[in-house]
């Protein structure tokens, strides 16, 4: 009959006997309210099922005779062998019945005993084989289980009996029918109410089928039992008949307890695994904590259950699982079922040297000294051992102690399941770990293993929400550019690394610190007013600007601090991380005019708010006029002809006048316009070309170009497409570049260059002298000018150093067969240096400001005068 003694409801109240190593928590909460809830139900099934059984007793009262004393033991020793055999039937999830032959012995007893001694034999079978499994904590409530189920069967039977009119001291074999029939439907519903009582759900659907297979069940075992008796009891030379037709029907019971087993063992393999990868989900899925830095908390409750899971598969005593979830750190014991011994293994434990990954099984009676202390120091009689292995990482091992029938013990398809489990979970485990290992590569930086700016999101969430006074720091390294252009990206990540360690120095390990880009950080201090994180941010200015040793170098650094904190929310709302990191970025930017820490004020807002104005304005102020092209003259050293001009965008905005280049061309690059920009630029400059060569003027035109226009792979078709339309050569044209534009991303920027220097492009190096790369680049680029920087030029009167740099270039740019460029001569002491220098080409205000064309051509036709040429063309000649 199916009985709770087993895998069943009890289950769960085992489970609220948890050992010492059971997490504490919302689960182990749970588990104690289930564990009182189940108390009282047996409170009341036991008193109950007691009462019921007196009152049968004195209704039905034994009429046969009493001298076959033997009868009683016999019946227990029945009742014992039955539950032996049974057969586990899973309904949910930690819930099962058991399938055994104890109606045989049932139907018997309506003829041979009393009802007393029916019932004394089956209850004391059925405690003695859960004491035998050391099933302890579910003995009063399976003690009454077991009452009510005899109970119920004589009070049925004594109805049918009186129903049929029988006569004292007859049992007709349809009563005794009946009343083994209603034992297991007893058995069954004193479970559902115990899944109610334990708060687990179970369709109807689910119950009726589950009550129709037990009846169906009891029904064959009745009637196998009920006719062996009549057979026998009227044939007493029939016995070998009604053996052979048990043994069958144990047999045909073996067979489909088989079959059951490999389809809960397939169900086990399934939740095992589906569990731990749930489990590494979830741990996926939480909030991350400030203190572990999105640090994975590992939850012990979920590996409890899968412990569970797999001792409850097994019918072990005990499961015990052994864990290394980080690569680093000690393994940490789960226990499932009975508590351990404290500190019970030993340094070199024997059950613990796992050279394969196969199952191995230790039984006491069959172990040698050491393997026999071992299983002693555990309290076990047998036990098997599996180790969790991926590509050959221990990961962890599992235990089994004592299979709960000791009667057998563990077997051949224990171990197997064993295998198959750990083979399950040790893929389920290593799946977990490269999802922990995503997971931490999403939200941190691969250099610094700091956070990245996911990262920093994520931890930085909690503490705004709460509305916890906080300040979020932006730092920047300037120099990290410049060393990486200089001596690559391996010098400037060691500054990165470096850099990241000095802040962590500084703030210490408690403050969530990021990597954000670059040799930008941000970290957030909570808790901390304002004046207290001015404070922290000069610290670290000073920290981080003293030099970095690089190689053999020193380099001389230089940072620059913002911050933001949530007392500048303004009306009352709720700043979030984003907001905070922006005005920290604000504020870094707004160190670049002289002070090196800042902290966000309100009125930064409105300089990045106009410029946002100017970004989405500019396009129709290119449509609507207000942009315009001026050109600044180019002049030959020593003749003084006019070769050609250099084209400079003016913006007049209707509503902040007059936009400084500086400010607006920047803001179009970054957003992304600068190939409308660059288009426009083109366009009017070679309209003017076309116009001066309608005229019988050759003036070449110069047209800066940006890093985005170097990454443009349709940018050389665009401008031959362009010098076709207007009819201007190629020669005419030149391309300014930045040598920070250039080596941006060289790679990509090279052929670009190359392609527009077959159009037989001219192209200028602008701003030379300024990189760290100047030397190692310029033979490598398709270049045929060189324009010295002003700040050289400007400086040469005062500065011998200026004045040696400026000789150098000249003389390397002739060394390379370049044309040299100055910009910015403004004295004509400056002018007469570069003469003798041999500089080939003079731009600057001593020549001429940047001009409208109209101002253009009137300073053309004040400051020169026409003459023919070598080769019949009109050239202009600055007038003295």
């Amino acid at each position: 009959m199916p009985d709770a003694h087993d895998e069943s409801v009890g289950s769960s109240a085992a489970a609220a006997e948890a050992p010492a190593s059971r997490p504490s928590g919302p689960a182990s909460a749970e588990a104690r309210t289930d564990e009182r809830r189940f108390r009282y139900y047996t409170v009341a099934v036991l008193p109950l099922s007691l009462l019921a059984a007196a009152a049968v007793s004195l209704w039905q009262p034994f009429e046969g005779s009493v001298h076959l004393w033997w009868i009683g033991p016999l019946l227990a020793l029945a009742f014992l062998g039955a539950e032996q055999l049974g057969v586990n039937v899973d309904v949910r999830s930690g819930i099962s019945w058991t399938i055994s032959f104890t109606e045989i012995p049932l139907v018997i007893g309506f003829f041979v005993a009393p009802f007393e001694v029916v019932l004394g034999a089956h209850v004391v079978a059925g405690v003695t084989t859960l004491l035998a499994r050391k099933v302890t904590g579910r003995v009063l409530y399976n003690a009454g289980a077991f009452i009510f189920e005899v109970t119920s069967a004589f009070a049925v039977a004594g109805l049918v009996k009186q129903a049929l009119g029988s006569g004292p001291g007859e049992m007709p074999w349809l009563a005794a029918l009946a009343g083994t029939l209603t034992a297991p439907l007893a058995s069954t519903l004193l479970a559902m109410a115990a899944v109610r009582v334990l708060r687990r759900r179970m369709r109807v659907g689910t119950a009726l089928r589950l009550a129709g297979r037990i009846l169906v069940v009891g029904f064959v075992n009745a009637s196998v039992g009920l006719t062996g008796y009549l057979v026998i009891s009227k044939t007493p030379e029939a016995w070998p008949i009604v053996l052979a037709v048990s043994l069958g029907l144990a047999a045909l019971y073996w067979a489909y307890s088989d079959l059951l087993r490999e389809q809960r063992d397939m169900e086990a393999l399934s939740d095992v695994s589906l569990m731990v990868a749930r489990s590494g989900q979830q741990a996926a899925a939480r909030p991350a904590s400030l203190g572990d830095e999105l640090g994975q908390e590992v939850d012990f409750g979920e590996w409890s259950t899968i412990a569970e899971r797999i001792k409850d598969q097994l019918a072990a005593a005990r499961v015990v699982l052994r864990l290394r979830l980080e690569p680093d750190e000690p393994m940490r014991s789960v226990v499932a079922g009975e508590e351990l011994p404290v500190n019970f293994v030993r340094p070199d434990d024997p059950l613990l040297r796992l050279p394969g990954a196969h199952v191995r099984h230790f039984r006491i009676t069959e172990a040698n000294p050491e393997v026999r202390a071992a299983l002693l120091d555990r309290g076990a009689q047998e036990s098997l051992v599996v180790p969790l292995r991926s590509a050959n990482q221990l990961l962890g091992v599992v235990e089994a102690h004592d299979r709960l029938s000791r009667w057998r013990g563990f077997g051949k398809y224990d171990v197997q399941l064993l295998g198959t489990m750990a083979s399950h979970l040790a893929t389920a485990l290593d799946n977990r770990r490269l999802l922990a290992t995503l997971r931490h590569d999403a939200y941190h930086d691969p250099l610094t293993g700091l956070l990245n700016r996911p990262g920093f999101r994520q931890v930085a969430r909690e503490p705004l929400r709460e509305r916890v006074q906080s300040v979020v720091l932006r730092v920047d390294l300037d120099v990290f550019s410049q060393v990486s252009d200089a001596l690559g990206y391996a010098w400037a990540d060691r500054m990165v690394m470096a850099a990241g360690r000095r802040i962590r120095d500084v703030l210490g390990p408690e403050v969530s610190l990021a990597r954000l880009e670059g040799a930008s950080f941000a970290a957030l201090l909570v808790g901390c007013l304002p004046d207290e994180a001015h404070r922290i941010a000069e610290r670290l200015r000073a920290q981080l600007s003293a030099p970095y040793p690089v190689d053999r170098l020193t380099v001389e650094a230089n940072a620059v601090v913002g911050y933001a904190s949530t007392s500048s929310e303004e009306n009352g709302h709720l700043v979030d991380v984003d907001t905070l990191l922006q005005r920290a970025d604000m504020a870094v930017r707004a160190t670049r005019g002289g002070e090196e820490v800042r902290g966000y004020v309100p009125s930064m807002g409105q300089i990045f708010l106009r410029r946002f104005q100017m970004v989405t304005q500019f396009r129709q102020a290119l449509e609507e006029g207000q942009v315009s092209v001026h050109y600044q003259p180019k002049v030959s050293l020593p003749g003084k002809h006019v070769l050609g001009v250099e084209a400079l965008v003016r913006w007049q905005h209707p509503e902040f006048g007059r936009v400084d280049p500086d400010e607006f061309v920047p803001a179009v690059e970054a957003a992304g316009l600068v190939g409308a920009l660059t288009s426009f630029v083109l366009d009017k400059a070679l309209d003017r070309v076309r116009r001066w060569l309608d005229e019988g003027l050759r003036i070449s035109v110069a047209v800066n170009l940006s890093v985005r226009n170097l990454a443009d792979d349709e940018f050389p078709a665009k401008v031959s497409a362009a010098l076709e339309r207007f009819g201007v050569p190629a020669e005419l044209l030149t391309f300014e570049l930045t040598e920070s534009g250039v080596m941006a991303d060289p790679q990509r920027a090279l052929p670009i260059l190359r392609q527009l220097h077959g159009l037989g492009i001219v192209l200028a190096v602008d701003d030379f002298g300024t990189g760290y790369s100047s030397l190692a680049y310029l033979r490598q680029l398709p270049v045929d000018q060189v324009k010295i920087d002003k700040s050289f030029v400007l400086g040469m009167g005062t500065d011998l150093g200026d004045l040696a740099v400026v000789r150098s270039i000249v003389e390397l740019g002739h060394s390379l067969g370049l044309t040299v460029v100055a910009e910015g001569v403004e004295e004509d002491v400056a002018r007469d240096q570069l003469e003798a220098m041999g500089c080939d080409v003079a731009q600057g205000y001593l020549i001429s400001r940047p001009l409208s064309e109209e101002r253009l051509e009137a300073w053309l036709q004040a400051r020169t005068a026409r003459s023919l040429g070598h080769h019949s063309e009109i050239v202009l000649t600055l007038l003295t």
